[in-house]
């Protein structure tokens, strides 16, 4: 039976739900009511890697206060832990969390870890109307390890409350620190100081990791981390941002320009493999090209020549359309202009998906095939998974993935000229100087026109990170390579080999 858990006692009536959360104080008034935190558990058993698992799952907010003890913030999260064993104590314990920075943690809940999973076509097709498949996840690492889904403020059910607002969390700090004071709760009430922490994010989730180890390990309140899994990372954020006098992103999204170019059948496989042409195209990317942008104009006419023919080549693109872009083809446009005499296009999350635009004339996609390909299965899977298996009964949006938080960050991210790249590799680099157990997994999938795998790369090959600590690891598919079955496969693999320190 699911049950309802006791609230606190002391907190203040609770407010209607059909009222809007109140964010702030105004001028003049008084802070609505806050709500007692809700939360929900249930006993679950299932076969996890192979063993059977007996755990609890417990779904529910809780608050983060400021320094007078007033509530600012409700998180919502969904904690499972194994009930079967004589002693947790020192069970590894994994801290999930998605991107956007709007993103709730579904993706990951219901893609890799949690003990349910929607499954998708493999192929990336378009996951259509329901009815979706939402199965048992034998591919879950709760034999392995208990986790933690968060859903920051703004995403999911998590949301500002009482004295809070929604501004004073959206940013690369304050969602850390937020972040870091709710895994401090939460080891607080779960008494699991001891256990090994994991943290893992996806996209920006990755950003959150990076700041996070930051906000953790910071200072003599250390809470110490032992391992980061990043999945399809982004921590340097001039990798990915085409603006007049930045060459960066060309460089970062070339080898995947390529790979992409490779799944759709545009450039020569005689003789080669996928690796191998990565490779190839790397070399390239590092040598020839780099140094074609660094010149400028200073590169004569036959060098030009010379480079735009390979990057035609390595892309599947014409020579005259790169030479017409300079040597610069940014992702939008590629996704628009690989497929266009098919009438196609190709997704940016994933660009194995293809999908068909209005008119076919135009410089970018109406919308990403690999969002509206999959979305519609993952919303109706976390409204019924909550709802059916947890007994979740909260009436107000789950926020799947909302643009609010994005709009109001902290630090903008404005086309057409610069405020500043936001950084926060260096903050790994200093995390692993001065915890000589912290190591990373990196996970990239070959097909992600997003976050790519080559700026990666480049961003953990530098910033004082010790890369012998840095593990990456490849899949034949895109973003959210769990979609790709063999992909998924390999990803927890590799994790549980991650987790064995193996």
């Amino acid at each position: 039976m699911f049950k309802l858990a006791k609230s606190c006692v002391g907190m203040l009536l609770a407010a209607s739900m059909t009222l809007p959360a109140v964010a702030a104080e105004t001028k003049g008034e008084t802070a609505a009511p806050v709500e007692a935190p809700k939360v929900y558990e249930v006993e679950k058993a299932g076969t996890f890697g192979g063993e059977k698992v007996k755990y609890k799952a417990i779904a529910g907010e809780t608050h983060l206060k400021n320094d007078k003890g007033e509530a600012t913030a409700s998180i919502f999260s969904t904690t499972y832990l194994r009930t079967d064993l004589k002693s947790n104590a020192e069970r590894p314990v994994f801290f999930i969390f998605n991107g956007g920075p709007g993103s709730a943690s579904l993706w990951l809940h219901l893609g890799v870890y949690g003990p349910k999973r929607v499954v998708l076509p493999s192929d990336a097709e378009d996951d259509g109307a329901a009815p979706y498949r939402l199965e048992d996840n034998p591919l879950s690492i709760l034999d392995m390890a208990d986790m933690v889904f968060i859903d920051p403020v703004g995403t999911g059910y998590s949301r500002a409350i009482g004295k809070g607002d929604g501004k004073d969390f959206w940013g690369i700090e304050n969602d850390a620190q937020s972040i870091a004071e709710f895994i401090r709760l939460w080891l607080v009430k779960h008494k699991r100081w001891n256990s090994p922490k994991y943290l893992s994010g996806e996209s920006y989730g990755t950003t959150r990791a990076a700041a996070l180890l930051h906000e953790l390990q910071g200072g003599w309140s250390d809470i110490a981390i032992n391992g980061v899994v990043f999945i399809s990372s982004i921590l340097d954020f001039q990798t990915a941002r085409y603006q007049p006098g930045n060459d960066t992103p060309y460089i970062s999204y070339l080898p995947t320009m390529a790979a992409t170019a490779w799944y759709h059948g545009k450039v020569d496989k005689a003789g080669r493999t996928l690796e191998g042409f990565i490779d190839e195209v790397r070399a390239f990317t590092l040598g020839d090209y780099a140094s074609a942008l660094l010149q400028g104009n200073r590169l004569d006419e036959s060098e030009f020549n010379a480079v735009a023919a390979k990057l035609a080549a390595y892309t599947g693109l014409s020579e005259q359309y790169v030479k017409n872009a300079n040597l610069r083809v940014n992702n939008m446009r590629f996704m628009k202009e690989l497929l266009r005499n098919e009438g196609k296009t190709v997704g940016r999350l994933d660009s194995r998906f293809v999908g068909e635009d209005y008119e076919g004339t135009g410089e970018r996609f109406d919308n990403d095939p690999s969002g509206y390909g999959i979305d519609a299965a993952y919303t109706a899977g976390i409204y019924q998974y909550m709802q059916n298996d947890l007994g979740v009964d909260i009436e107000r949006r789950y926020e799947v993935l909302s643009g609010k938080p994005g709009r109001h960050w902290a630090e903008p991210r404005k086309r057409g000229y610069s405020e500043g790249y936001p950084n926060v590799a260096p903050f790994v680099g200093t995390a692993m100087r001065e915890n000589k157990d912290l190591r990373t997994m990196v996970a990239n999938g070959y097909y992600d026109l997003a976050t790519p795998f080559f700026a990666s790369e480049n961003t953990f090959n530098a910033n004082g990170i010790d890369t012998s600590r840095v593990w990456f690891t490849y899949y034949e598919a895109g973003h959210m390579m769990y979609v790709h079955q063999p992909s998924i496969e390999q990803l927890v693999k590799d994790i549980r080999t991650f987790i064995r320190g193996e």
